[in-house]
């Protein structure tokens, strides 16, 4: 016989993945809830795809991957075919959009919210499970709602807290750049040089006008000597696309009339300009101006996968990062027009904008301007005295449900000492004891147990803790219910 004994399993996280606490967990909701608010508001409906999704539906527009089908996670059914978990909430909407498009009313609105899966190296704050948060109009071509996008997103930063300065979505159009490659001389069929470009232009923040300019000629040598080859344009030709991603226009009326110039008579970028010059009128007379959306030719937001208008939410405010040093907290959001994607399935050309919030970020920017709390109600702990008779501790927890009251019934097999350090763990409010003489004179006892936490902070000995009763007291049976909600916080008071 073996004496071999069982291996055990570690408990252990796959690289990349994370558990979350109960605190994160319904702090995001209440974000949520606020962003489908706003949504809905704009009368967009929710939609729910599966996880899964055949892995020839992705498609070639996973982002930041240059092959097809690499960085995600699959696997072969049993039926041979092959299934990928979603990188994005985009690519099932195409395919859901396909699959019923004579049933839908077009255009088709909808948002989604959930998670997403990456098969990438992970790294400081890069998990490969993350929550998305999406909403697209399908079936319009009309800058119209481009625009409805811009205006969402501004009111779901505000409605979350942010202030007017506190955050800016800038706006570009992918047409504009086209139209100023195609007058500078690069083709759009050169894809290996537009490709260079574009990996230049997406660096202008940290690299600058200098860095951005050596990478579109020659190329440029960093600080530890590596050489990165350019593009091998001319100076003038550099000079056009600087002119356009780093402009020195005075405002953003003049800006667009540069822009004009810029394109020259290339048909792709005077288009480009008229949908952005739609868009930004539709703002102006919303009420959405600079402040809130701004024209920014330095967006560049893989411009592979979109066909027109493309847009980017940043934060403007400093945080410290890991290292403690001030930073810029950076884009929480983005989207844009691609009218390519429905078609992979039906042949026809479905023009289509969205929008994707990446919540995790959003939320740790709220947590650090102090924006972000848990919504759970205080929660209040009936202990049980007598375990043979729990049904009486059950029994004040349903009555505390009843009138809205977050409660439970202690369900452990601890004395009443644990049950009371239980409750401290649990984070209650509120701790009610009914022992043998509180029930007799019909009363039950309630220990603030928040308020005790403070007065144990200031006490100088146990004699005057033990004296001071003001975080107990007893109060009748039978007022339960309006007594615990005395003591809970004015904007926990359950129903009335």
């Amino acid at each position: 016989m073996s004496s071999q004994k069982p291996v055990k399993p570690k408990a252990r996280l796959p690289r990349g993945f994370r558990d979350r606490g109960a605190a994160e967990i319904m702090a995001e909701q209440k974000m949520l809830a606020t962003i489908r608010g706003v949504y809905e508001s704009y009368g967009f409906d929710p939609l729910e795809t599966p996880a899964f999704e055949y892995t020839d539906a992705l498609g070639k527009f996973l982002p930041d991957v240059d092959r097809p089908n690499e960085g995600v996670f699959s696997l072969k059914d049993d039926d041979e075919q092959w299934m990928s978990l979603r990188y994005d909430l985009t690519a099932p909407l195409a395919r859901h959009v396909a699959a019923n498009f004579q049933h839908l009313a077009k255009p088709f609105r909808r948002y989604q919210v959930g998670s997403v899966w990456r098969n990438e190296k992970p790294g400081p704050g890069r998990y490969r499970e993350f929550t998305q948060f999406d909403a697209d109009t399908v079936g319009s071509a009309s800058a119209s709602a481009d625009a409805e996008l811009l205006m969402m997103l501004s009111d779901t930063l505000e409605a979350l807290g942010l202030k007017r300065g506190d955050y800016i979505v800038k706006l570009n159009n992918r047409k504009l750049l086209d139209g100023v490659l195609e007058a500078s001389g690069v083709a759009l069929e050169d894809r290996v040089r537009r490709g260079i470009v574009l990996r230049a232009i997406d660096k202008i923040d940290r690299l600058g006008v200098e860095g951005v300019s050596a990478l579109l000629g020659e190329g440029r040598k960093d600080e530890s000597g590596d050489f990165t080859k350019g593009a091998g344009l001319t100076a003038d030709q550099a000079h056009r696309i600087l002119a356009f991603v780093a402009p020195d226009a005075a405002d953003e009326d003049a800006h667009l009339r540069q822009i004009g110039t810029l394109v020259g008579s290339s048909a792709v970028g005077a288009a480009g300009l008229n949908e952005l010059e739609q868009i930004v009128r539709l703002l102006q007379a919303c009420g959405y101006g600079p402040d809130r959306v701004l024209f920014d030719t330095g967006v560049v937001r893989g411009l592979d996968y979109y066909t027109g208008a493309v847009f980017e939410a940043q934060l403007t405010f400093p945080i410290q990062n890991e290292d403690g040093d001030e930073v810029v907290f950076g884009s929480v959001a983005g989207g844009g027009r691609y009218d390519d994607l429905v078609a992979r399935f039906t042949g026809q050309q479905v023009p289509a904008t969205g929008m994707s919030i990446g919540v995790s970020r959003l939320m740790s920017a709220l947590t650090s301007r102090g924006l972000a709390a848990a919504a759970a109600s205080p929660l209040v702990v009936v202990t049980v005295f007598d375990k043979a008779d729990a049904a009486a501790s059950f029994a004040m927890v349903q009555e505390l449900r009843a009138a809205g009251i977050r409660a439970e019934a202690y369900v452990g097999n601890g004395k009443m000492g644990d049950q009371f350090k239980y409750a401290d763990k649990r984070g209650a409010a509120i701790a009610v004891i009914e022992g043998g003489d509180e029930r007799a004179r019909g009363e039950v006892t309630l220990k603030d147990l928040a308020l005790g936490a403070e007065l144990a902070k200031s006490v100088e000995s146990r004699a005057e803790w033990v004296a001071n009763r003001e975080a107990q007291k007893s109060v009748s049976r039978a007022a339960l219910v309006a007594e615990v909600r005395a003591m809970l916080p004015s904007s926990n008071k359950g129903r009335a």
